[in-house]
């Protein structure tokens, strides 16, 4: 793991944000993190829940295939 300090995680964050976004969604995102006060744990975890075994296991390999970041590798779903 690499030490990045909290300028470099917020620059790198607001780029994704922006590159996916754009600048309107990516201001009205920040307001909406701002302004609710949510928590993302709790609201990741309602999505999640809805899901099979099955549709989170085939998302999360859909989503390391098209993953820029991540080195490609054979990548199997859980039998």
């Amino acid at each position: 793991m690499t030490n990045i300090s909290t300028a470099e995680i917020l620059d790198k964050g607001i780029n994704c944000l922006l590159e996916k976004l754009g600048t309107v969604e990516t201001e009205q995102f920040i307001s909406i993190i701002i302004r609710e006060k949510s928590d993302y744990t709790k609201w990741r975890r309602q999505y999640f829940d809805a899901m099979s075994a099955e549709e989170f296991n085939d998302a999360a390999v859909a989503y390391a295939k098209s993953h820029p970041f991540q080195a490609k590798k054979n990548l199997h779903p859980i039998e």
